[in-house]
């Protein structure tokens, strides 16, 4: 199976894997979380998450999902990029719920799930009727 790093600011990424843990009630994946603190050193950051790397690859490769796109967390990321390391900037809840929901998918169709559940999560709530 395919594993997971998030790599976040602070504590975002360990609320973000509790929360869907929670919500399945289990965690079908491998995964790893990576917290960047404000006075992390981001070339140790980079040899734990390549650390992360080593251990959740059994073969299948690693989703890494880091939370916003150009900031340390994603700049780490992009380093760890190969052909078995598939990088998405913009984590949200539902991206990661729907990535955790197909464990049985390889590499590049998990990015796709991951990918279009990030995207219509995000919905403009109607307002409330009278």
């Amino acid at each position: 199976m395919v594993g997971i790093l998030v790599i976040s600011h602070l504590g975002i990424g360990r609320e973000m894997v509790s929360t869907a843990r929670t919500m399945l009630g289990m965690c079908p994946l491998q995964i790893e979380i990576l917290s960047v603190m404000p006075d992390s050193d981001p070339d140790d950051m980079l040899r734990e998450a390549r650390f992360s790397i080593a251990r959740l690859n059994q073969g299948a490769g690693v989703l890494v999902l880091a939370d916003m796109y150009g900031s340390t967390p994603s700049n780490i990321a992009t380093h760890l990029k190969d052909d078995q390391v598939r990088v998405i900037a913009g984590i949200n809840l539902p991206m990661l719920v729907r990535a955790l929901n197909y464990p049985g998918l390889g590499l590049d169709e998990l990015v796709n799930k991951a990918l279009s559940g990030g995207r219509e999560g995000i919905l403009l709530c109607p307002s409330g009727s009278n």
